[in-house]
């Protein structure tokens, strides 16, 4: 799995459109919680490399439109640190806080 960076409101809408699985992390660089979940993250990424499902990341602060983009397509409240699983214009799964995790949201594969 790849970071990848949203920097627009048009990626934002093409994973909006897409048929296929993607997770959004919304991090926010200012807050030691979101701090600690981006670690955890990259940590968990790395354990497991094989799974071919978009990661896509957006700061929360430098790309507010964005961030807030994505909680209107997805219909979910903001919130930072916040992990959402989506398909089909659809939050299927969200997290958020102390109760993201990757691997929780890996089921949602398998």
């Amino acid at each position: 799995m790849n970071w990848i960076t949203i920097n627009s409101t048009e990626e934002v809408e093409r994973i909006y459109k897409s048929s296929e699985y993607a997770i959004i992390y919304k991090h926010s660089p200012r807050c030691m919680t979101s701090l600690m979940a981006y670690r955890q993250l990259k940590s968990d990424v790395n354990s497991v490399p094989d799974v071919d499902v978009p990661l896509y990341i957006v700061d929360v602060v430098n790309n507010r439109s964005e961030s807030m983009s994505i909680a209107n397509s997805f219909n979910v409240q903001h919130e930072s640190p916040q992990l959402l699983v989506v398909k089909n214009g659809e939050c299927v799964f969200d997290a958020s806080h102390e109760d993201i995790s990757l691997h929780d949201t890996l089921a949602y594969f398998q």
